[in-house]
């Protein structure tokens, strides 16, 4: 436990060095023109770094360098490889495989929505920008994943020796001295990401636009089951955004929820595995024993498997856990984690309301972000 809290405090503070060395001090020329977001409806601004203004330009690029698999050493993998559009930017596995083959120990998240999120991956309350983040898959060692640890500099003599994606860097950073460097090659790929919205699924048909046929009458009642207090859903997947970690343009200081929601106890007190303990590995505190950030829901249908470790299967199987009052709590002979959210207490569903909960959350599902050609891969899909 103690190697891996170190390990994980170190790659921290690599991630920190970097983000803190790469900014070109002169910084942008001119303002950009205003970027157009495209709301959906009911939603708000997203909430943008000061020196990462978004630009059609800047996303543009972002969206070729998220595809480009000349961000991995061995040029096997892009980031589109684990985060692909049709599985709402997940991949389907329980456990994400690296570039050099190596198998993480979590489960991919999505990144629709992501320009919401107040703190990004599973559980480390330190990354709060996609700018930070996106150094971790790019030179993290443990695990590997782009695998470009202690090589930056042969990361961006590869983009440079491009004249096309060397001139569209300067397009979309006319101010840089060095138009590619980390720092606009991190700033490109946030500002794409940021660009990834998802909001216009049957529910929000249905909400928004006021057409009421949009929710078949078991989404209905599942919606109404999922804000009820017996279930209590929407204490963690709350607002526009079905997440609690969410921060906007009008929103106060951002908080970073973390939640303990019983799958594991493995020694009566509320013990998680200890290859992953959860935000315990960052912060060391005790009570941050299997914390995890809760994800949004939106399409939670297509980005099975599901929990950090992709242990759970389906949705039903997810409403199992949380109708037992926790995995580790059915295992256990009814004994509860001491550490467990208070919200997950156990309830009871019929088949029929199961049901009808399962199809309120596959409601959810934004089959136009799917297949927006905004965000697919520009060498397929131009």
């Amino acid at each position: 436990m103690a190697r891996r809290q170190r390990q994980a405090r170190k790659a921290l503070a690599t991630v920190v060095l970097l983000a803190t060395g790469c900014a070109d001090p002169s910084g942008p020329a001119e303002e950009p023109a205003p970027y157009d977001w495209k709301l959906p409806a009911g939603f708000p601004t997203p909430r943008v770094p000061l020196d990462n203004p978004m630009s059609e330009a800047k996303v543009q690029l972002g969206r070729r360098l998220f595809y480009d698999k000349r961000l991995s050493l061995n040029g096997t993998q892009s980031c589109g490889s684990c985060h692909e559009q049709a599985r709402a930017f997940t991949d389907g596995r329980v456990h994400a495989v690296g570039s050099t083959g190596q198998a993480h120990r979590r489960n991919g998240q999505g990144l629709a929505n992501v320009a919401y999120a107040t703190s990004l991956t599973w559980s480390n309350s330190a990354l709060t920008t996609l700018e930070a983040q996106a150094l971790v898959p790019l030179f993290g060692r443990e695990p590997v994943e782009l695998g470009f640890a202690d090589q930056q500099e042969v990361l961006l003599e590869r983009l440079r020796a491009d004249t096309d994606l060397t001139a569209r860097f300067a397009e979309a950073f006319p101010g840089e001295a060095t138009p590619v460097s980390l720092a606009t090659l991190t700033r490109a790929l946030s500002a794409f990401e940021r660009s990834l919205l998802s909001g216009t699924s049957p529910y929000d048909r249905y909400l928004y636009g006021k057409e009421v046929d949009a929710l078949s009458p078991s989404a209905k009642r599942g919606l109404q089951l999922f804000l009820s207090e017996r279930l209590e859903c929407d204490h963690c997947h709350s607002g526009f955004n079905f997440q609690d970690a969410t921060v906007h343009e009008q929103t106060p200081e951002p908080i970073l929820p973390f939640h303990n929601t019983g799958l594991y106890n493995e020694d009566g007190q509320g013990a998680y595995p200890a290859a992953d303990p959860g935000l315990l590995e960052i912060t060391g505190r005790p009570e941050d024993m299997g914390r995890f950030r809760a994800p949004s829901l939106r399409n939670v249908a297509v980005t099975a498997p599901y929990m950090h470790d992709g242990s759970v299967a389906t949705l039903s199987d997810v409403l199992d856990h949380y109708a037992a009052g926790g995995r580790a709590r059915a295992e256990n002979g009814g004994q509860a984690s001491p550490l467990q959210s208070p919200f997950v207490r156990g309830f009871e569903l019929t088949p029929d309301e199961k049901a009808d909960v399962i199809a309120f959350l596959e409601s959810l599902t934004d089959t136009a972000f799917l297949n927006d050609p905004r965000f697919a891969d520009p060498a397929t899909t131009p």
